[in-house]
């Protein structure tokens, strides 16, 4: 790194066709900004779930080792056989890593609009935020508000804005009220925020009585255990009361989002005025956004034929809404920055720190409540 931020160092993840994950950190010249461009030193940027897809992918980390030094740490772990099909497209290149983050505008280019940013705090968002420094377009900067900080405003992009899109993509497609899986998550309670705020009933799915704690400490109605043996019940009972017919599932695998469909079925049946073969008129949607369980989506049909299950992403959303549209959900997730959208971390790491096994231990494993916060500045 160059204390004029000309280099810096950059997070890297590669997988080579002999199915091993290799992760460094490799010093990288900083591309000089063009006139509506600036260059910003990142102070913050979070690990997301999505971050991981890309930073460890398919590998195996309890064969993960590690080497190099202190400074320019190593981590390969191996990537099983069957899993090297689905990692095809990125074999042999080395990806940058980190959709979003914030930090400071150190240098600009000539125009007015890059000027103007000069010292300023800002949120950005563009991949390959893993990194002391990075250019970007000015037009792509999230100026924060006065007194706002790096770590404050790191957030500001996927888990709000996802959290708004699921909540715009129930209003557009016509249901009333909305399902969550995983909800302890800190884009869980963010949505309950969001909800709680906008009087839209809600019904969260967790996966054990402390995360059912949590949520119902910051207001959560409607909270299901989906390790309780009256997990059914539970949830068509809470269905009834909602009337919600689209659920956003960020576990993917296994059985629950046909048991989703399954209570949606039965309650909407509660009110049905007349009998059909075909089941209820009433139609249910399931989006799976996450892959918290990499097993088959199973489905076992118990819901009539009036149902979707499909895939969600925030940045597909973004672009059906449209630039307008989407510049309405960032001024909403700035002008509530430090209270919906609040995000909490347990660690905040150097990019050493980020890849010493022990902090990879937690974060890849996506828990609830150990969000990880790399400050790319901070010493090893």
């Amino acid at each position: 790194m160059s204390a004029d931020g000309k280099t810096g160092l950059q997070l890297r993840s590669l997988i080579r066709k002999n199915g091993e994950l290799e992760i460094s950190l490799v010093n990288v010249p900083v591309a000089e900004p063009s006139a509506d461009e600036v260059v910003v030193r990142i102070e913050a940027a979070p690990i997301n779930p999505s971050d991981l897809a890309l930073l460890i992918g398919a590998a195996d980390m309890t064969t993960a080792q590690a080497s190099g030094t202190k400074d320019a740490p190593v981590i390969t772990a191996k990537v099983p056989e069957a899993a090297m099909r689905a990692m095809a497209g990125r074999l042999d290149e080395s990806t940058p890593v980190g959709n979003e983050g914030a930090g400071v505008v150190i240098r600009t280019g000539s125009s007015e609009a890059a000027k103007a940013l000069m010292g300023k705090t800002v949120a950005i968002i563009g991949g390959a935020m893993f990194a002391q420094y990075r250019t970007m377009r000015a037009s792509d900067c999230l100026v924060l508000p006065d007194g706002v900080t790096p770590a404050e405003g790191a957030s500001c992009f996927v888990n709000p804005l996802t959290s708004l899109g699921m909540v715009e993509t129930m209003r557009r497609e016509g249901h009333k009220a909305l399902v969550h899986t995983a909800a302890a998550s800190n884009l869980g309670q963010m949505l309950n925020k969001v909800c709680l705020k906008d009087g839209i009933a809600l019904v969260n799915i967790v996966r054990s009585p402390q995360q059912a704690e949590i949520l119902r400490k910051i207001g959560a109605k409607h909270v299901v255990d989906s390790t309780a043996p009256t997990f059914m019940e539970d949830l068509t009972s809470a269905l009834v009361e909602t009337g919600a017919t689209i659920a956003f599932d960020a576990i993917g695998g296994g059985k629950l989002a046909g048991q989703i469909l399954t209570c949606m079925e039965v309650a909407a049946n509660k009110n049905a005025k007349v009998y059909s073969r075909y089941g209820s008129s009433v139609h249910k949607q399931v989006y799976i956004y996450g892959g918290l369980d990499m097993r088959p989506t199973e489905l076992n049909r118990a819901f009539g034929m009036t149902w979707g299950v499909g895939g969600w992403l925030l940045f597909p959303f973004l672009q059906k809404i449209g630039p307008a549209e989407g510049l309405k959900l960032r001024q909403r997730v700035v002008a509530e920055l430090k209270t919906t959208f609040a995000s909490h971390y347990t660690q905040v790491v150097s990019l050493q720190e980020a890849l010493q096994l022990s902090h990879i231990a937690v974060y890849a494993k996506r828990a609830t409540g150990e969000k990880y916060l790399i400050n790319p500045n901070k010493g090893g």
